[in-house]
């Protein structure tokens, strides 16, 4: 991979942890924070696959809240309104993984354009960014919302090919999302998944094209690329 041009982020388990709501969680019902938030994360997965299969889109928003109003009522734990808009709100505030506002800091002193590409709404996606302060860290922020259809379709993976005027092949897209990087691999992205949680990757008939544990050894590898594509 020595003609990356750009380097293409997911946002969500990626970049930033999903699971840092569950202190707030925690606080409406003690000791059943994690739980919680678990099930919401999944949920909140599940809508945006069947949203997309049924041809019935609604922004990231609709679907965390539809999420969140399903795992509250499958764990019989009751949330009212103005609880689960709270949640809702945390969502737009979740926190980066530690190691990530040095790692984007040395990928962006690399000269390599970065961007995020996000199932999340042009509003969530923004919110979660100027939250952590890492604006200026990125020169693209894509939404699913202009493909109007979740992740894995491949016209969303296409934003970025289209965003940051590059081939697919010059773009390394970087998920810790095992069935993100199958999609984006099956679209044509060089892949690195990060693998937070040591898991198997799905068997969707795709690999990574590299694979880390946290983001700063994603910034030493693409050191290591660009010495060798000096040479």
């Amino acid at each position: 991979m020595k003609n990356i041009r750009g380097i293409v982020f997911d946002l969500y388990g990626t970049l930033f942890d999903v699971h840092s709501v569950a202190a707030a969680c925690d606080a409406c019902h003690p000791g059943r924070g994690r739980e919680i938030s678990v099930m919401w994360r999944q949920k909140q997965l599940e809508y945006t696959w069947l949203r997309s299969l049924m041809a019935d889109y609604v922004d990231f928003e609709q679907v965390t809240h539809d999420a969140l109003v399903f795992a509250s009522r499958q764990l019989q734990l009751p949330l009212d309104e103005a609880a689960r808009a709270a949640l809702c709100e945390e969502y737009l505030k979740i926190k980066p993984y530690p190691e990530v506002p040095e790692a984007l800091a040395r990928l962006q002193a690399m000269g390599l354009p970065l961007a995020i590409l996000s199932n999340g709404s042009v509003n969530s996606i923004r919110s979660v960014v100027a939250a952590s302060g890492l604006v200026l860290r990125f020169k693209h922020l894509i939404s699913a919302d202009d493909a109007q259809i979740f992740k894995p379709h491949g016209s969303v993976y296409m934003l970025a090919e289209q965003q940051l005027s590059c081939d697919r092949s010059e773009l390394l897209f970087v998920s810790s999302n095992a069935w993100d990087a199958s999609g984006a691999r099956h679209f044509g992205y060089p892949v690195c998944w990060i693998n937070r949680a040591g898991n198997a990757f799905d068997e969707l008939g795709q690999s990574p094209d590299h694979v880390v544990q946290e983001l700063d050894q994603l910034a030493d590898w693409m050191a290591v690329q660009q010495i060798a594509s000096r040479s």
